[in-house]
């Protein structure tokens, strides 16, 4: 299974000029790293970056023709081309800046803008409709985790693509082309609060068997970890089979940082 790295970079940078400087490091090492060693080019793990909605279509120009896709970082629930919903970005119109996946259900999201289930659900069918990929995060508080209720927590929020999956069976062949997860216990965002390795890879593995509960799928769905994923971390992260990735927070705001964690896991599925 091909690895993924994505940046989430939340609301950063502040700048369109501090966006293209982050652009222009990243391009350049990655081109000098396939320079050095061609054979990069073919077994380097798939690079995502999402900024913020303001810089999505110059991001996503920027990166038309190099091997780093763009995503957005959110979507309206409300309909997933247009209407009259002050300040939302349709899936359409996110689609039409050039990226092609978003990024639903950020604990952020959920906490500091409310998202539940509903309107999850309705996120998740308008980028679909679009053909957008989806990042879906999923992860439980610090006191869910004391509670050992991490399991039903993560089964929970999981329902969100069952009942996408129930509405829309058609979606079923190509879900795992067009769904990542990305498991981020809330307590290990941002923090330097990690989990251990093996405490990850089991949640992933209940993760994808959850999701393959769901339906009959031959193939397995692509699982990341994020909270505090860095450059001193990723390796242990990247050996177990059971990680396929990570979603990166701030350490995606430095090229060379960004790029020492893709390393990590093009290596180890090298």
């Amino acid at each position: 299974m091909q690895a993924w790295v994505i940046g989430n970079w939340k609301q950063n940078p502040a700048t369109t000029s501090a966006v293209n400087a982050l652009l222009d490091d990243l391009l350049s090492k990655v081109d000098a790293e396939e320079a050095t060693n061609p054979a990069m080019a073919n077994s380097r793990c798939q690079l995502m970056v999402a900024p913020s909605c303001i810089h999505l279509s110059a991001v996503s120009a920027r990166l038309s023709g190099s091997s780093i896709l763009s995503a957005a970082q959110n979507i309206s629930s409300h309909s997933a081309d247009i209407g009259a919903y002050t300040g939302d970005c349709s899936a359409q119109q996110i689609a039409d800046t050039g990226a092609t996946w978003t990024i639903l259900g950020h604990s952020e999201r959920r906490q500091y803008h409310q998202e539940c289930h509903d309107s999850l659900v309705q996120k998740m069918s308008h980028a679909f409709a679009q053909n957008l990929g989806v990042v879906f995060c999923i992860g439980e508080t610090q006191q869910q985790y004391d509670d050992k209720q991490t399991l039903d927590v993560l089964d929970l929020q999981l329902s969100v693509i069952k009942e996408v999956l129930e509405h829309q069976p058609n979606l079923i062949a190509s879900l795992s082309d067009r769904l990542i997860i990305a498991y981020e216990p809330v307590w290990a965002i941002g923090t330097g609060k990690v989990p251990t390795v093996a405490e990850v890879s089991n949640t992933h593995q209940h993760i994808k068997q959850r999701v393959a509960s769901f339906v009959d799928m031959s193939d397995a769905i692509t699982v990341l970890y994020g909270g505090s994923v860095n450059a001193d971390n990723a390796e242990s992260f990247a050996s177990d089979p059971m990680i396929d990735g990570a979603l990166v927070g701030g350490a995606s705001l430095k090229a060379e940082s960004f790029l020492m964690i893709a390393n990590a896991f093009s290596q180890a599925n090298a």
